[in-house]
């Protein structure tokens, strides 16, 4: 519950502003609620308690929770570098958080300064193995793999991992594991937004021209099981 310095709480805010969104049209803004005095923490089951909390807003359009989902995922990312850990969370009732205009309130992100280890060793986290995950049509090149890789370790909501991919030399195919329902659960929306995040980073990190798009040849075809989402298009030599 220590406060952070307002130098880093500035830097959030400016990095918010460069951020990559996956649908620039969609309007959307973000706010931080200081809770050192611990007056003003979420209610619900899921809810954190920490000094600060980041929430986001954005207009209804198309893909808007995984746009934003995007957005948070970049966010909590760039705390880890300032030496800040984060926590999502979803379904919680906030005062502090009421729409703002023609802006629905989205997710809160919990954050502070660490209370233990801020990182933990890839192979901890409970995700699924590749070959569980994965189709391959053909082999992978070797920055396709560190895609791959990335984005296996994306979080998600109750580590439910709903993707699966379909892999060629310099493509990914990402799929939503079918619901009920036809259409993904508004959570799964967000939970690719997270995903899609680490591959931008990575994709800056490695410098990678690739672009996220959706192809309409496999949008118009209908798979029993899953549901196309984007793919992944790597351009290098």
């Amino acid at each position: 519950m220590e406060a952070i310095d307002p130098e880093k709480l500035a830097a959030i805010g400016a990095f918010y502003e460069d951020a990559q969104f996956l649908s620039p049209g969609i309007s959307t803004e973000i706010g931080i609620t200081d809770n050192t005095d611990g007056k003003h923490a979420p209610k619900g089951f899921f809810g954190v308690k920490a000094p600060y909390y980041l929430s986001i807003y954005s207009e209804k359009k198309d893909r808007y929770m995984m746009n934003a989902g995007c957005i948070m995922e970049q966010i909590s990312l760039y705390m880890l570098t300032l030496g800040i850990a984060s926590c999502f969370l979803g379904n919680v009732s906030y005062r502090d958080a009421k729409q703002r205009g023609d802006k629905e309130f989205i997710i809160v992100l919990a954050f502070g300064k660490p209370d233990g280890p801020l990182t933990r060793r890839s192979v901890d986290a409970r995700r699924l193995a590749v070959q569980d995950l994965c189709i391959f049509k053909e082999d992978p090149r070797r920055w396709t793999q560190d895609i791959i890789e990335v984005a296996r370790l994306a979080p998600s909501a109750f580590n439910a991992q709903p993707w699966r991919f379909v892999v060629l030399a310099n493509r990914i195919h990402f799929f939503s594991k079918k619901r009920d329902i036809d259409r993904m659960g508004r959570w799964d929306e967000f939970d690719f937004g997270c995903l899609f995040a680490h591959i931008l980073v990575t994709a800056d990190e490695l410098w990678l021209d690739l672009d996220l798009i959706r192809l309409e040849n496999i949008s118009q075809k209908n798979f029993r099981s899953s549901q196309y989402v984007l793919s992944a298009i790597i351009k290098a030599e």
